[in-house]
C-alpha cells in the first residue's frame, strides 16, 4: 500500500463513529488465494464456509462465481445468498425438522442445497418428509472423527442404519461430512498435520462402510481452517471446508496456522481515557464490540480480549485489552515492554485497531463492515447477514 493512499484511508477511518470493523481487503485477498492454491494440487472441491464473512459483498471475494460450492451455518445464510443468485451451498449444522419447508423452498427456486444429520430420528423425519411432499432432500451423514461435537463413529454399524432409511426413504443420500473441530486445541505442526489425517482417515472409512454396503457415497467431505492448512495427503476426500481463513484471528495464529500480521479483521477503537494510577487506557470498545470469546486464554499467549495495533494496523508490542465491559474495554502492557512507548503518550481521541481472538465471534457483534482497498480511495461497506 503506497503511503499516500495509506494516508488517505486512515483519514477516512478517522472520520468514521468507533467503534466499528474493518477489514484489510489486501490481506483477506491473500488468505483467500493461498487456501486455493495449497489445495489445488490436492484436486479436491474448496467449499468455503461462510459463516465467518456472512456477507453477500464479502463473499464474491471469496467464491469464483455464483455456482461455486459454499457452506452456510443457518437456513437465513442460505436464503440470503440465494437470493443473491448462489445455487451451490450446504448447510453444515444438524437439521432440525421444522426448518425443511424452508429447505424445500429453496430446493423448489433451484437450489442445490444439502443438509446434514447424525441420527436414525432426524433421518426419519427427512424421509418422512420428502415422501410427504413428493421431493428429494440431498442428505450428508455427520462423522464424528475427534470427539470433539456430534456425528456418528465412522465404523460405527449404525452409519449404515441411518443412510438406509434416507436412500430408501426418498432422500437423496450424498454422502459423509466430518469436521476435526479438536484442530484449534493443537499446538505444533506435527498435532496439526495428524488431526488432519485423522479427519481425512475417519471420512474415508465411513465412505467405504457405505460404499461397501451398497449404499451411494459421491460426497466425502472434510475442513476446519487448522487442518485445510496442514493437510498432506486428501486422497479419497471430495472437497474441503474451511471458514475463518478468510480473516484469520488470534487463536489461529496462536496455533500456528498463520502470523498475528496475516489478520485481516480488527475492532477500530477510540481512546477515551487514561487512568494513570493503574497504567490503563479506557477503549470504547468493549464486549458489544469485541465479543466475549477468550478462545486464546488456553494458549502460550494468552491475548486477553485482542491485541492492540496503532491506527495503520501495526501491532504495538506488549499491549492488550485486559478487560472488557459492555462498552468500555481496558488496555494495558501485558507481560513486556512496549517498545519505550508509553501509555499516557496515547492520548485521548486516539484511533487504535483491536485483532479478534475468534473473528466470528467479534464480527457477529456488528452490522457490517467497513473495508480499507489500497485500490480505491473510498471505503467500501459490507453487510453483515444476520438471524437465523
Amino acid at each position: 500500500m503506497s503511503i499516500g493512499k495509506s494516508t488517505l484511508i486512515t483519514a477516512s477511518l478517522a472520520k468514521i463513529d468507533t467503534p466499528f470493523l474493518l477489514v484489510d481487503k489486501v490481506k483477506f485477498d491473500t488468505n483467500v488465494a493461498f487456501l486455493r492454491a495449497k489445495l489445488a494440487p490436492h484436486h479436491v472441491v474448496l467449499r468455503p464456509h461462510l459463516k465467518t464473512v456472512k456477507s453477500i459483498a464479502g463473499a464474491k471475494h471469496v467464491l469464483e462465481g455464483f455456482d461455486s460450492p459454499a457452506t452456510v451455518s443457518t437456513v437465513k445464510e442460505a436464503e440470503a445468498f440465494a437470493d443473491a443468485g448462489y445455487t451451490n451451498l450446504l448447510y453444515a449444522v444438524g437439521i432440525a425438522p421444522q426448518k425443511l419447508p424452508r429447505i424445500q423452498a429453496l430446493l423448489n427456486k433451484g437450489i442445490n442445497i444439502s443438509i446434514l444429520l447424525d441420527s436414525a430420528v432426524q433421518a426419519k423425519a427427512v424421509a418422512e418428509f420428502c415422501q410427504t411432499q413428493n421431493i428429494k432432500i440431498p442428505t450428508l451423514l455427520e462423522i464424528d472423527c475427534d470427539g470433539h461435537r456430534g456425528g456418528i463413529q465412522p465404523d460405527d454399524t449404525r452409519l449404515v442404519e441411518i443412510a438406509r432409511i434416507l436412500h430408501q426413504g426418498g432422500a437423496e443420500l450424498l454422502g459423509v461430512l466430518t469436521h476435526a473441530g479438536e484442530s484449534y486445541d493443537c499446538i505444533n505442526k506435527e498435532a496439526l498435520v495428524a488431526a488432519a489425517e485423522g479427519e481425512r482417515h475417519a471420512a474415508v472409512i465411513a465412505a467405504t462402510q457405505l460404499i461397501e454396503s451398497g449404499l451411494p457415497c459421491s460426497v466425502v467431505s472434510v475442513g476446519s481452517t487448522p487442518t485445510a492448512h496442514f493437510a498432506e495427503n486428501l486422497d479419497g476426500v471430495t472437497e474441503v471446508r474451511a471458514g475463518v481463513y478468510t480473516f484469520f484471528d488470534l487463536v489461529m495464529a496462536g496455533i500456528g496456522v498463520c502470523k498475528p500480521s496475516d489478520i485481516a479483521l480488527s475492532v477500530v477503537t477510540t481512546v477515551i481515557g487514561h487512568n494513570e494510577e493503574k497504567d490503563w487506557l479506557f477503549i470504547d470498545a468493549g464486549w458489544m464490540s469485541l465479543s466475549q470469546d477468550r478462545g486464546t486464554q488456553s494458549q502460550r499467549q494468552d491475548c486477553g480480549y485482542g491485541l492492540v495495533c496503532d491506527s495503520d494496523g501495526n501491532i504495538i508490542p506488549g499491549l492488550q485489552v485486559i478487560g472488557a465491559n459492555q462498552e468500555h474495554g481496558i488496555i494495558a502492557a501485558a507481560g513486556s515492554d512496549i517498545d519505550g512507548e508509553k501509555l499516557s503518550d496515547i492520548v485521548v481521541g486516539t484511533q487504535l485497531r483491536i485483532l479478534p481472538n475468534h473473528a466470528c465471534a467479534t464480527a457477529a457483534m456488528h452490522a457490517g463492515y467497513y473495508v480499507a482497498d489500497p485500490e480505491q480511495v473510498e471505503l467500501d461497506y459490507w453487510a453483515r447477514i444476520q438471524g437465523w
